[in-house]
């Protein structure tokens, strides 16, 4: 019997309320399920999560962040220019935190084939002491840290949303044992990502940022990841792999500028479940990031959905730009010291 795809989400996502116009909605999400509602993928299974408990919030964020967004919990507040905060944010962001601890609980364990986190806030952008860009608290790196805990001893994080997720990469920079990758826009917020960051410490060369200027297309994500992200992953060997799967490079998007399509992002997971299940048995878990266009958000993840169940997407045919090849080249001499696969 075919182990289920789990998609772990709650009513309570949608009370959190950065207030009207806001482009981190409480719509995101309602057009996403109402997707999976009107075209139900044969395979999954819906979950309600826990909470994370203090510990797991305390394993990536300092009691003094862990402090201030507990004042904040039951009224608004703001935290900066894009980070806002309603009367029930709280409770959704640490059960979003849990959302993404308890799918790897889950595929950790071999009681799922894989798992989506269809949470919000969404995470990347917190980093261990700040809350910042539509983020509370780090759900992937809290998930991360659950994996280790679970036996995992190498976990990859693969970042394909339009923005670096700063936060991702400040809680494991100085470590070798969780992998982070990123494909993004650059220069563009929040700033990091530049291709000379590669770790520091004992985590130099286990960080991997590939930064395009607008306009890249699913021919540029293809080769991004044959020729940079799959290769380091297939030589780190992770024993579980994680998504912040943020949908913002879509060619609707509001926020982002770059081209990519829903069937480009079916690739793109195709590519990332292949890695999983040659390297770990499989286990992966996306948990959901950015997108801010409701159909390109929603088809995207109606389609990846798709792929997690077993359906198999290849990158289309098209050539890769000259800006796509040039921010490649320059990932991989970065790179090249710690990495012979490059």
């Amino acid at each position: 019997m075919t182990l289920p795809t789990l998609l772990f989400t709650d009513p309570l996502f949608l009370q959190h309320d950065p207030g009207q116009g806001h482009p981190e909605s409480p719509a995101r999400l309602r057009s996403i399920l109402s997707v999976l509602a009107r075209a139900p993928v044969a395979g999954t299974q819906v979950r309600s999560p826990r909470s994370a408990t203090p510990a797991e919030l305390a394993s990536v964020h300092t009691p003094e962040l862990r402090h201030a967004l507990l004042e904040m919990a039951g009224q608004r507040g703001q935290i900066d220019a894009d980070t806002l905060v309603s009367p029930d944010s709280y409770d959704a962001a640490i059960l979003a935190a849990g959302a993404a601890v308890g799918a790897v609980e889950e595929v950790m364990a071999g009681r799922a084939r894989n798992a989506f986190a269809l949470v919000r806030p969404p995470g990347h952008h917190a980093e261990p002491g700040q809350a910042m860009g539509f983020c509370l608290f780090n759900n992937v790196a809290i998930a991360a840290e659950a994996g280790r805990k679970l036996g995992a001893e190498r976990v990859l994080v693969l970042d394909w949303d339009v923005h670096h997720g700063n936060g991702t990469q400040a809680a494991f920079e100085s470590r070798r044992d969780v992998l982070y990758q990123s494909v993004h826009q650059y220069p563009y917020y929040p700033g990091t990502g530049a291709p000379h960051e590669v770790g520091q410490g004992a985590g130099e060369g286990f960080t991997v940022n590939c930064g395009l200027p607008g306009g890249a297309t699913d021919a540029d994500y293809r080769s991004i990841f044959e020729d940079l992200l799959l290769p380091v992953a297939d030589a780190f060997q992770p024993q579980l792999v994680l998504v912040s799967a943020g949908f913002d490079p879509h060619r609707s998007d509001p926020i982002g500028g770059m081209m990519a399509t829903e069937r480009g992002f079916a690739a793109m997971c195709s590519a990332v479940r292949s890695l999983a299940e040659r390297v770990c048995g499989g286990k992966l878990v996306l948990v959901l990031e950015g997108g801010y266009s409701l159909e390109g958000l929603s088809q995207s993840v109606h389609a990846c959905t798709e792929v997690l169940t077993g359906r198999q997407d290849s990158f289309p045919a098209g050539d890769t730009s000259a800006d796509a090849a040039q921010a490649i080249a320059r990932s991989r001499a970065a790179l090249r010291p710690y990495w012979s696969c490059l």
